[in-house]
């Protein structure tokens, strides 16, 4: 971790992990799914540290504060330490999937059986052939 050169803001989200690659990065930056100090920035922006960056993956949003600066992508752990979540965005992601499990279990998508698909084709058969289409 080099704390005294600046670090580009699409190369520090890649070496935090929060990217596979730094082209991702820099296409989530651009599509604005990437707040720099609440402002949208451009790939190029400088970290800073202690700045807080707002993010969007897939449906989870983070909000984390810089703690440090790289611009090599190491092991999860060592990446880990860039970051710190903040409290207010871990509690509000933590509901925001619970609620999404809560849904998720509601739905109900069972297919019919061989029975129900020999009565539903009945159905449709008989409403074609009166032509209530």
């Amino acid at each position: 971790m080099s704390e005294l050169t600046p670090v580009r803001l699409d190369k520090w989200l890649w070496a935090a992990r929060f990217y596979k690659t730094r082209t991702l990065a820099q296409e989530a930056i651009d599509g604005g799914k990437v707040r720099y100090e609440g402002d949208r920035a451009k790939p190029a922006k400088s970290v800073a540290l202690n700045a807080h960056i707002r993010l969007r993956q897939g449906y989870e949003e983070l909000e984390v504060v810089v703690k440090g600066l790289s611009d090599k992508r190491g092991s999860a752990t060592i990446a880990r330490q860039l970051y710190e979540e903040t409290e207010a965005s871990r509690v509000a992601r933590e509901r925001a999937a619970e609620q999404r499990r809560i849904e998720n279990a509601s739905y109900n998508s069972v297919r019919p059986d061989k029975k129900q698909r020999r009565l539903l084709d009945k159905l449709k058969r008989t409403l074609i052939d009166t032509g209530q289409d």
